[in-house]
């Protein structure tokens, strides 16, 4: 991306949330409609987690219907997420009241732990990577997708077929741990130290991760939250959710890579700037529509 794109990004007077709810009302209707098992989770994770997991339905059919999430969706969501084994329900009268599993429960929290440590300050690099190599066949797709998305999530690329590296070999424990869940020890084999300079490091990086991909998200992302405004407790538990949302996708997109090898201003830091900068700003205006919610929900026949 050229620099005077960066420019007039950086150079924007900040608009308030009114003046942008066209173009933001337009995006959520886009995204929310195919998406609402997703909107669920951050849900669940931001609010629900932090009050010991439990939730009214009717509080979250309203938290859902706040993004545009029309009833039937939200239940469905919740009837999917529940056939995954990551939560359960109870009947008390009329109503019903949703807990998360124990697996819910720790999806959640290695979710957080992900999304708020991720890219949270500058780490200094010690010139390892980590190389594995792990064979999964086509015929086994399941597999091989569990294998990427949790390999991905850590940070990992693959440059080739088989092959996975990232410029971390603190991650070794955590790779060791996939592989023996997936029961792959057998197949795979790993090693950590630094390169021996063979070949273009460059060309490692672009065939294992799509950066320039990433950056266009990065600038997408600072233009329309940075300086964002909101004005009520209802705008802040919906632009907090769809801040959460959006910044949920970088860690599966970004290896947060070093910069030794970054060769201009990545925008990663100043979009994670922004991000835990509004949500500090907008966290207990958003917890308290929230409790409004939900004591509302709790109050109904």
């Amino acid at each position: 991306m050229s620099n005077d794109r960066r420019a007039d990004v950086a150079s924007r007077p900040p608009r308030t949330a009114t003046g942008r709810a066209a173009e933001t009302t337009e995006r959520q209707r886009e995204k929310v409609s195919a998406s609402a098992r997703s909107i669920l989770l951050t849900i669940l994770g931001e609010f629900v987690l932090p009050r010991g997991g439990e939730v009214w339905t009717g509080t979250l059919v309203d938290a859902l219907g706040a993004l545009d999430i029309e009833e039937k969706s939200a239940r469905q969501a919740l009837a999917r997420t529940a056939a995954e084994g990551l939560l359960t329900s109870t009947r008390h009268g009329r109503k019903v009241r949703w807990n998360l599993t124990p697996a819910g429960d720790r999806l959640l929290r290695e979710g957080t732990d992900r999304i708020y440590g991720f890219m949270r300050g500058p780490h200094a690099w010690d010139g390892r990577w980590l190389v594995l190599t792990v064979g999964v066949p086509e015929t086994q797709r399941q597999l091989r997708h569990r294998l990427r998305t949790r390999l991905t999530w850590l940070g990992l690329g693959s440059p080739a077929p088989s092959l996975w590296v990232v410029p971390d070999a603190s991650k070794e424990a955590a790779v060791r741990d996939i592989i023996r869940e997936l029961d792959l020890s057998d197949r795979a084999y790993a090693w950590t130290g630094p390169s021996a300079g063979i070949g273009d490091a460059a060309k490692l990086i672009t065939d294992a991760w799509d950066l320039d991909d990433v950056e266009k998200r990065y600038l997408s992302f600072i233009e329309r939250f940075e300086g964002l405004t909101v004005s009520s407790g209802r705008e802040a538990f919906v632009n907090q959710v769809l801040l959460i949302q959006e910044w949920r996708r970088f860690p599966f997109l970004d290896p947060d890579l070093p910069a030794e090898l970054l060769d201009h201003d990545w925008p990663g830091p100043r979009a994670a700037a922004a991000f835990h900068n509004l949500h500090d700003r907008w966290h207990r205006r958003a917890q308290d529509e929230w409790n409004r919610m939900d004591d509302s929900a709790a109050a109904r026949n």
